[in-house]
């Protein structure tokens, strides 16, 4: 199983300074946490897209071209690229020059993102929300697979015998698909036999098992092998010294942030109550020290029929660079050896 970490590049809480100074700080932070995991042994880092002030990860792809050059054992990869909203040629292009800057270390999660704001900010209409990504999805991967492409489709101009340049150094390079809940997103997946990566941010994740199951249904009923139908999961955690020290630290900034987000969805405000919950056995969030995330890790694996990829969402709770640093190590040189005794 490789563990990893998916981040999307909160701005710096650093009041001393004014907004363009943290954001400045905010992103070599990132910088600084990706080149500790890699030096740590953890197995990727993903970055994720969003266009709102609160997050600097707009432009992911510069990011992780920035951190490929100084890293050299870790895996990069989007997390996820709002597919829908963008020109998978472009997608592509980007992701490529990245595989070649990292010596074949480059990956895609492609996805519909759960915010909305990439819609109306690159011109297109939410209503065509599903529509949009299935074709792009499509493009994207008849691009992967060929070198010179003829296409046609409902969202973007056709291409007629073009030829798209670099080819990356991976081939295929990997494309993962990013989910929710929705089963169509599962059956789709499946039907491509692509590897998908769940998000699981709340409730308990076991439920997402007949989920699964509706992937690895489809992707056999397509002629996929077993083995190609690979699962991850994204999770909200962080790993602290102690179960009770990292409860604490977690769950202040974790309850501002949902309680913030809930506001826009319509979410009641988080509760500890509810937080506890959802750090208990069966509950999304993986919570606590070493010990205990790593047998939370393997629970969750079992319950969802064994996954091959496991990545952290660490960044929404406010902590401090050092405590995310320390975090970070943690994970690599005590979960992971924990996850991988238990595996072998």
């Amino acid at each position: 199983m490789e563990i990893g970490i998916d981040s999307f590049a909160s701005v710096s809480t650093d009041i001393k300074n004014d907004s363009s100074q943290r954001n400045r700080n905010g992103i070599h932070h990132l910088l600084e946490k990706i080149v500790h995991a890699d030096k740590c042994g953890l197995g990727i880092f993903g970055i994720g897209e969003h266009h709102r002030k609160e997050f600097l990860d707009s432009a992911p792809i510069v990011i992780l071209a920035a951190a490929a050059a100084q890293t050299k054992n870790i895996r990069l990869t989007s997390a996820v690229t709002v597919l829908s909203a963008a020109d998978p040629v472009r997608v592509f292009q980007n992701f490529a020059t990245l595989d070649l800057i990292s010596d074949g270390r480059a990956e895609i999660v492609a996805g519909r993102g759960s915010f909305t704001e990439a819609f109306p900010l690159f011109g297109f209409d939410l209503h065509d929300y599903d529509e949009l990504f299935e074709e792009k999805l499509n493009l994207l991967l008849k691009i992967r697979d060929n070198e010179i492409v003829s296409w046609s489709g409902k969202f973007r101009p056709a291409l007629k015998q073009q030829a798209i340049y670099p080819r990356p150094l991976q081939n295929p390079l990997p494309i993962w698909v990013g989910v929710g809940g929705t089963p169509s997103s599962f059956v789709r997946a499946g039907t491509l036999g692509l590897p998908l990566m769940v998000a699981v941010i709340g409730g308990e994740t076991h439920r997402f098992r007949p989920l699964i199951d509706l992937y690895k249904k489809a992707g056999i009923a397509a002629g996929h092998a077993p083995e190609k139908l690979k699962i991850g999961l994204h999770s909200l955690g962080y790993v602290g010294n102690s179960r009770e020290e990292a409860i604490n630290d977690y769950f202040p900034g974790y309850a501002e942030t949902f309680t913030r987000i809930g506001r826009e969805r319509g979410w009641p405000p988080v509760t500890r109550p509810h937080f506890d919950a959802q750090t208990g056995d069966t509950g999304a969030l993986i919570v606590g020290g070493p010990k205990d995330v790593a047998e939370k890790i393997i629970r969750h694996s079992k319950a969802l029929g064994g996954i091959s990829r496991l990545t952290f969402q660490m960044d929404n709770a406010g902590l401090s660079q050092e405590k995310l640093l320390n975090a970070i190590e943690l994970i690599g040189k005590k979960v992971i050896p924990m996850v991988m005794t238990s595996e072998g």
